[in-house]
């Protein structure tokens, strides 16, 4: 059983690789893990923090409380269709180490989404996607602890409410739930999706004549990687800033002002910014403030080229959510969660 530490810097668990330091700090592999080291919390009255793979998460201070690694394991099929295969996985698997495994098994549906940072929990919190696909596609269901009733519960689709980079765990049940385990329902035969960012032109580069899930996996690497800076040889989070969606005539009177503003249609009507694009337009692109910085080759992506504190990166993407609000009139918000 792991025991509850002291005083442990969090550096190695975030990849923004921010300096703070965890009070109390252990690891879990289990539920039952989970379960007693809740219960054995020096703080009572006081919920745990719960990390992953630290890749979304910005911390602006030390944290005065208990922190709990998510590691739980295991990547298995539980069960078999005409068209689907269905595998859980531990929420604490890697999220890159499932899509490979899913790729050498034949099963589409997650090439899209390669080489995205963090872990398998964190993969439904957020609704991760990239390059037209997000995880609510191929979501089956999830299994997760209540923190305060001390019960497993189980969370079908519907019951997730996903929105872009949202679900009910990042709004109405913030904070509650400890996600243990997802269930993925991949296809046994593809549905390619390439017509979203360079996809088919990386394709063409690669001189891929017949395209598989194998094939688009590498060109999704191969783009994120020219584009976005690699967290073991510099602190980031991703994707800083969400994409904003404004309405069709706001999109309308920018597109006057600004030809060259990229927008995707959204379902409902609006139209979705690149959010990179404005924070590049707005003269982000490259800077840097001591060791907080805005990406030299993606606006979207803040960095700490070494020991920025959080708090230094906070004030940096506020000053680019101004910036921003300033130049367009439109409001961004963090990707990150803040703590």
């Amino acid at each position: 059983m792991t025991q509850i530490q002291q005083n442990i810097p969090l550096r190695q668990y975030n990849t923004l690789g921010i300096d703070a330091i965890a009070s109390l700090f252990a690891t879990f592999t289990s539920s039952e893990e989970l379960k007693v080291l809740i219960e054995d919390n020096p703080i009572p009255g006081k919920d745990p923090l719960i990390l992953g793979g630290g890749s979304n998460m910005l911390f602006k201070d030390h944290v005065s409380g208990l922190v709990l690694k998510n590691e739980i394991p295991g990547l298995s099929v539980v069960k078999e269709d005409a068209g689907h295969v269905y595998v859980k996985a531990g929420a604490g698997e890697n999220w890159h180490g499932f899509v490979q495994f899913c790729l050498k098994q034949n099963w589409a549906g997650v090439e899209n989404l390669s080489l995205i940072p963090g872990c398998v929990g964190a993969s439904p919190m957020q609704n991760i996607g990239a390059y037209g696909v997000e995880i609510k596609e191929v979501f089956e269901e999830l299994e997760a602890f209540h923190i305060h009733d001390k019960e497993m519960h189980v969370f079908k689709a519907g019951d997730c409410a996903f929105g872009y980079r949202e679900s009910v765990f990042k709004g109405k049940y913030r904070n509650q739930y400890v996600i243990l385990n997802v269930t993925y329902r991949l296809n046994k035969v593809p549905k390619f999706n390439t017509s979203y960012g360079a996809i088919e032109q990386e394709l063409e580069r690669m001189g891929v004549q017949q395209v598989s899930i194998q094939a688009v996996s590498q060109a999704v690497i191969n783009i994120r990687s020219s584009k976005l800076p690699d967290p073991a040889k510099i602190g980031n989070a991703g994707s800083f800033f969400k994409n904003p969606s404004v309405t069709a005539d706001v999109y309308t009177q920018l597109k006057i002002q600004y030809p060259n503003i990229v927008g995707y249609s959204n379902a409902d009507g609006t139209v979705k910014l690149a959010a990179g694009w404005l924070i590049e337009q707005s003269g982000w692109k490259g800077y840097r403030r001591g060791d907080a910085g805005v990406h030299e080759k993606q606006a979207l992506v803040l960095v700490n080229y070494g020991n920025a504190t959080g708090q230094e990166i906070y004030d940096l993407s506020e000053d680019v959510m101004k910036s921003v609000h300033a130049k367009f009139g439109v409001h961004l918000e963090r990707e990150v969660n803040v703590v």
